[in-house]
């Protein structure tokens, strides 16, 4: 898998920060990227403050994110991130003649004098497409932005990943693991030492945790899936050399609790 850039996500609205709302976009964002083999390099979750978007915005343009933003794209005085998106980027915040066509037809004489400002876009953004209300997102170097409710946030976040970003992971990415039991991380040390700088295009991960005073250790690799094949193969021989009991899946029958 080549090398991409970081991939973000930020959450704007005070009623997330408040606890009024409850964000279901960070978790949707990563379920959509783990097949892919994908992963966050980081989330943020701000207020309603346009000075801050802004800022945080540019941070992000700066560090090459691709970067996921939900909320604030609205039509009342609290929606604050167009303006804040056209400041970061150094555009002018202008009328989309798209986007403006498509709120009238959505919605023909109520698009005025109010839902139209939802088409007010830094100059250079590209559409999102919403499959709910017609509203459109907006997108302008690799930032994202969706409105802050899910059921149209979530099909337009499938529509850039299927579209803009179809290209970014890969099909052939995998995930596999044992499970070692009454070995701890110490133990495996050296084996994990080996194996990754024998694989060392791989990921390898370690996620000990007890269960009935029992120590348990899903331990596996992570990245392209002939490698990783390759790499679990080892990952056995050694552990069973070893004498490390080992099972394909967490070993819940053992317990009695």
């Amino acid at each position: 898998m080549s090398a991409l850039p970081p991939i973000g996500v930020l959450i704007i609205g005070d009623e997330i920060l408040s606890g009024r709302r409850k964000d279901t976009h960070l978790a949707a964002v990563i379920e959509r990227l783990a097949p892919r083999g994908l992963r966050l390099s980081w989330a943020q979750m701000i207020g309603d403050e346009v000075s801050l978007i802004e800022a945080t915005l540019r941070r992000s343009f700066a560090a090459g994110s691709i970067t996921f933003c939900f909320g604030g794209i609205g039509a009342t005085p609290d929606d604050l991130t167009r303006a804040a998106a056209a400041a970061a980027f150094d555009q002018p915040l202008v009328r989309h003649a798209e986007a403006e066509r498509r709120i009238i037809a959505q919605f023909g004489a109520t698009a005025f004098p109010h839902r139209v400002f939802m088409a007010d876009l830094p100059a250079s953004a590209d559409l999102i497409p919403n499959p709910v209300n017609q509203v459109a997102g907006f997108s302008l170097a690799n930032h994202y932005f969706m409105p802050g409710f899910p059921n149209m946030a979530h099909p337009m976040l499938d529509w850039v990943l299927a579209n803009p970003l179809t290209h970014i992971g890969s099909e052939h990415y995998c995930e596999q693991a044992v499970w070692t039991l009454d070995a701890t991380e110490s133990d495996l040390m050296p084996i994990m030492n080996h194996l990754s700088a024998a694989f060392a295009d791989l990921k390898l991960f370690s996620l000990p945790t007890l269960q009935a005073g029992r120590r348990l250790i899903e331990l596996g690799f992570k990245g392209e899936q002939a490698r990783v094949i390759d790499a679990m193969a080892e990952l056995r021989n050694h552990l069973q050399a070893q004498n490390v009991a080992f099972y394909a899946a967490r070993p819940s029958e053992l317990f009695h609790t």
